[in-house]
Parts: C-alpha cells; structure tokens; sequence
C-alpha cells in the first residue's frame, strides 16, 4: 500500500552530503526558490558546496563515521538552520532506513523513498527474493561460508551499499577469508554495516540500469535506461544514455522498463530510483539490486530526456502527482545521446593509487552548463566539487567531478567529450583523464563494444598510457623549458635595478646553450637553448623554430607546422611543478635539482608510499623473510583499502610503521633486503 499522500511546503532544504551532489541538489532548489543548508567536515570547510549555500553547518570532525554518517548530528542541523525538509543525494546516509524515519519523526520532509521501501530494497539480498517471487531473473545468492570450488570464481558485495566498497573478486578458495574480512571491513566504514555476500562473478557482460520515478499517487514512470559497463574496481568510469545494447537487441528496452516497473510497485516505491541489471551479449537480463536514491550518472538520463531529476525529487516529497506518462522533451532540445565520465583523483597505471593535493587549476572549455538541464541538441555540462584552490584529501571518494557531453549521435557525443578533456586545463592532483580520453577514443567503444570486461580486454597499460605520446611529450619539454627561461629572463629584469634593461643571458657573442633538465611521464628531458638576436632558440633540434614566447604561452614552428602549448609553473614543497597544455595533450613536468639534496635519498630496497592514507594492518615483522608479492601492510585511503605487497623476495630489514599510524606519499613505509634470506 502507497505512503500516505500529503502536500506540504518545502522552503528550505538541508543537503546530509557533500561534494557535487550537494552542489547539484542545490542548483535544482535555487532555481526553484528553495533555500539551501549544507553540513560540512573540518576538512571540508573551504569547499565549493560550502560556499554554494544559504547557510552551512560544521560538523566537527575528519572521518565520515564523525560527520556526514552521524544522522542525529544532520537532523539536530537542520532543525537549527531552519530546514524542513532533507535530501541525503547518494551515499553515506542515502539508503539508511533508520535515518529515513528519523528524518521523518523530527517533522522534517524526507526527499527520497519511503523507508519499508529503502528496508526492502536496501538489503540486496532480501531484494533479489523480492524481485524474483515477482517472477524477474536474478543470479543465485551463496552463502560464504559454503561457496565450493566449483562455483568460482565469486564476487562479494557489501548488501548495504555499492560504489564498489565491500566487493572483491575471488578465483581461489584459500583467498576467501582475507577477501571476505577485507569486504567487510570496508562496508562497516563506508555504510556503517558489514554484512556481505557472495554470487557468481560473471566475466564479461553489461552492466545495464532503469532511471524510475514514481509518486505516492501510483503512477511509475521508466523515465529510460543507461549502460554503465566500463568499470574499475567495480566503480563505474563511463555511462551513457541510451544504453548501446538496448538499442541493438529487439525487444530489450520493453522487457527491461517493465521489470523495473514491477519492482518499484512490489515496495510501493515513491520518488527516484534505478533498478539494475546484468545483461549478456544476447539481451537476457539478470537483477543485480535497486538503488533506493539518486545515481550519480543521472545527468546522461536528463540530457537525453530534459526531465530536472532533482526537481521531481522535490515535487513528488511534497505529495505532487506526476503525469500519467512521461513527458516528451521538446525537439533540438536534448541529445540522442550522452555520455558522462568520472574524473577521479587517482593514477591508473600505479594501480589505482589514490592522489590528494591542492587543485591549483581546473578549467573546461565550452562549457554549455554547470549543472543545469540542456537546452539544445547538442553541449558539455559540468558537475564538479572542485575548484582552483579546492583541497582533495584522504578521507572521501576520490571523484573529483562528472563530465557530460551530449550529441545528435553517440560518435559525436564521444568525440566532444574526448576533445573537452584532453584539453582541460587540470592542474595540481594527478587525474584519471588520460584514462577516459583513450577509452572515448577507442574503436571497440565507438562501436558500442562495451562490457564490463572493457578495461582488461584491452589492456590498462594501452589505455591509461599517456595521451601525450613520447614525440608530444618532448615538444611538451621544449616548451616547458622555453617557458621557464622566458619567466625567469622576466623576474630578472624586474629584480636587475641599473642592469634590469639588458636582457637575462645576453652575451656579444655567442656563448654554449644553457640547459635544463626536466622529468615527466616518460622520463628526463635535458633540453639546450640559447639567447640569439630574435630571443631564446632552441639549440639542436632542427626543423623547429620559437614563433611565440611568454612565461605562459609558447607557439613553435615545427616542420612547417604551427602548435602552441599554454604552460604554468608553480613552486610545491617537492620544487617546482611546469604543467602544459596542448592540442595534443596535457604532460606535468618538475625540473630536475641541479644538486640533489641527499638527505631526500632513501635506503636501497626501501618501500614507500604510493598514497597518503592510515596504516591500518601490519602482517610481518622485521627480520621475517618475505616473498615477491607478499601482503606487508595494508593503507587506507579514500574509503578503500589498499595492499602493499613485497617488492622481492628477501628479509623485512626495517618496518617502520605502526597500525594507526597516518603516512604521505613517499614516505618509507618498510625496507626489504633482497641480498639476505632467513629460511
């Protein structure tokens, strides 16, 4: 039976999130003439969504289970800020039951599903006997602790929550206990419950959901379907609407909307909520689980639709009836198609290692919305927690932000929005985004070949490489080098006082090159150039002539051809970072000290951090023999766990990390002697 209908107000709305799904919720409410709260973190206090709304609230503290997963200290907030009502966006407290009534009990207005709904749907192991006594195919739930050799491989997942946290692929039954602790471990951090279980792990298929929106009147829309297959670790990195299966399989897209239907109206299901589904290559479907809220890729189903999800969100919690069909955008309003990919702070190719930093630049070009729905048939949108200046720490997901093209067809859709990101200007946190920009130029994904399986079937080290290839890179050098010499021939003529008219380098005559040695993603770079009557030259590379030079533009002439590259130099406590942008792709350069300072020189065998983040198990000693491989300690950064294995075989000589402890990157975490083995 539907929730009990109401109608009331809502003025203000207090977001219990962060990042962009805060800022996103409050771009629908502003437009709308809705007041805006945002709670926030210590670390959170200078952050973009702070500042993006009417009123904050500090909930002091640094860990989530401190701040944005304590629900009396949310409602306690916005019963203070004057909210009346609360939108958990996704994560953290979002498919909490208990924090639903809690929401609900203090007068506030809950703008998500009611909670028997999230409690039914919530647990993805009552859901699949839900869904499949309603006659929809799920895959057979195992229970970890009688899962055979026979049924490998597996996947745990955490039954509370999903974004990857809480699951891990086993092939061996000897791994299971150490996955399943790890699994469990990860899912009472990030959803304050640790309840896992296991079911079949399919290879290769799609990851294939249904965008519903339902009211408490009875009317259940399948507002469209998205494909979501491109992961890693089980973390979605590209969506896009519609979903490129679904439109090659017959019959599909009927089936799909109408099982998703079906499970929203088995829990009464009232506001926006995606079904989902695994689909193999002939079009059969399989429930994977419901998620009881708003999906991050939501803005790829509103680019196609030009529906305001967030805003129905809105209308439905305060008891508004939808239509009794969905709505038809209007023509050369929306695209054909979209695709959104997620810029996460993290090196692929150094095994997913997160990054933090301060982001000194973030700049996207042609943008046609921050947010906010499209207008035309064609565009770039933009959901970003970011900004120059903006810190990324240690202690949340490392997405950074959502890119979102939209086009009259999928091709152009995925040029456009390769385009838009091999030229960003992203400066400061080292991104995924050659990445994502190798991926939308990859021919199996233009032909909408796209399984879950995408990333290992075409090999991490072809698609995370650089988009910068070996010849870009070294122009990319010339340039930085260029640059510099031109930025300090500046500060020497504004520091000179009577000499300050004469150049920096001017000689009557020729004289050798000056140098400067450089290093980036494929190595050091030792460039030369020299001070001749036009400016600075570069010395030794023929064919290539300095058209434009400033301390943040240079244009050269090579081979007849005409490029530019933008740069920016900024002093880190690691020297000084150069990062260039160009047509053919962005390359971070530091310059490379003339006179190492040898107290930076670390021990030979020496193992250090590739991540900042707690030290939360140690599993050797020093002075026990360890082989290449072998788990030592395991790093928490980012809600996720990270294992740092031995490097070689040999003897733990040093170890000189404790469990608790808090470590930055570089940071020498154990050393292993591999010249002495104690057997």
């Amino acid at each position: 039976m539907n929730q009990p209908i109401t109608s009331v107000p809502i003025t203000r709305v207090l977001v219990a999130n962060r990042g962009e799904i805060a800022r996103r919720v409050f771009h629908s409410c502003r437009e709308r003439g809705i007041s805006t709260v945002a709670v926030f973190s210590t670390p959170d206090a200078g952050a973009p969504f702070v500042l993006d709304a009417d009123t904050a609230v500090h909930l002091p503290g640094t860990a989530a289970s401190d701040t944005y997963l304590r629900g009396e200290a949310i409602i306690a907030a916005a019963l203070r800020a004057g909210a009346d009502a609360i939108h958990p966006g996704y994560g953290f407290l979002s498919e909490n039951a208990g924090f639903a009534r809690a929401v609900q009990a203090a007068g506030l207005v809950w703008i998500g599903p009611p909670p028997a709904a999230i409690d039914s749907m919530g647990s993805k192991i009552e859901s699949k006997l839900l869904v499949a006594a309603g006659g929809v195919p799920v895959l057979t739930e195992l229970d970890p602790a009688a899962v055979t050799e026979a049924q490998l491989p597996v996947l745990i997942k955490a039954s509370a929550g999903g974004g990857g946290r809480g699951m891990r692929i086993v092939r061996a039954l000897t791994d299971l206990p150490a996955e399943l602790a790890t699994a469990r471990t990860e899912a009472a951090s990030a959803f304050a419950d640790g309840t896992v279980f296991c079911e079949p792990y399919l290879e290769t298929g799609h990851h294939v959901e249904v965008q519903i929106m339902a009211d408490a009147h009875g009317t259940v829309w399948a507002v469209g379907e998205r494909e979501c297959s491109i992961q890693r670790r089980h973390q979605k990195v590209v969506e896009e609407a519609p979903s490129p299966l679904v439109e090659r399989t017959p019959g599909m897209r009927e089936k799909l909307f109408e099982a998703a239907v079906a499970a929203a109206k088995a829990v009464d299901y009232v506001g926006a909520g995606t079904v989902e589904f695994l689909a193999d290559e002939a079009g059969r479907f399989y429930f994977l689980e419901m998620n009881t809220r708003l999906q991050v890729e939501h803005p790829v189903t509103e680019c196609t639709t030009g529906l305001d999800l967030v805003a129905l969100q809105l209308e439905v919690a305060a008891g508004a009836k939808l239509p009794d069909t969905k709505p038809a955008p209007a023509p050369g309003s929306v695209g054909a198609a979209a695709i959104e990919v997620r810029l996460y702070a993290e090196d692929p190719a150094a095994g997913w290692a997160p990054q933090t930093g301060t982001v000194q630049r973030f700049d996207v070009d042609g943008l046609a919305a921050d947010f906010a729905l499209p207008v035309r048939e064609r565009g770039l949108r933009l959901d970003s927690s970011i900004a120059a200046g903006s810190s990324v720490s240690i202690h949340y997901d490392p997405m950074l932000a959502k890119l979102i093209a939209w086009a009259p067809t999928r091709t152009e859709a995925a040029r456009t929005l390769a385009k838009a990101l091999a030229t960003a200007r992203i400066h400061g946190v080292r991104t995924n985004r050659d990445l994502l920009v190798n991926i939308l130029r990859h021919p199996a994904f233009l032909a909408g070949e796209t399984d879950t399986a995408f990333l290992p079937t075409h090999g991490l080290e072809i698609l995370a490489a650089p988009v910068a290839g070996p010849e870009e890179e070294k122009l990319a050098a010339l340039a930085a080098a260029l640059a510099g010499a031109e930025r300090r021939r500046a500060q020497a003529r504004m520091n000179g006082g009577v000499l300050g008219g004469l150049p920096s380098g001017w000689r009557n005559l020729r004289s050798q090159p000056a140098t400067t040695s450089l290093a980036g993603p494929g190595g050091e770079h030792h460039l030369r150039y020299v001070l001749g009557r036009a400016g600075l030259e570069a010395d030794g590379l023929g064919g290539t002539a300095v058209v434009h030079l400033s301390a943040e533009k240079v244009s050269l002439e090579v081979d007849g051809l005409v490029r530019s590259w933008q740069v920016a130099h900024y002093e880190t406590g690691a020297g000084t970072v150069i990062e260039v942008d160009g047509g053919g792709g962005s390359v971070t350069f530091t310059e490379v000290a003339r006179f190492p300072d040898p107290s930076l020189a670390v021990a030979e065998g020496s193992l250090t951090a590739p991540m900042p983040g707690a030290v939360v198990s140690v599993h050797v000693q020093a002075g026990d023999t360890v082989t290449a491989g072998q788990p030592l300690l395991v790093l928490e950064a980012m809600k996720m766990l990270h294992t740092i294995g031995a490097p070689t075989d040999g003897t733990v000589a040093e170890l000189p990390v404790t469990v608790g402890q808090n470590v930055d990157v570089g940071m020498v975490l154990a050393v292993v002697d591999a010249g002495e083995r104690r057997d």
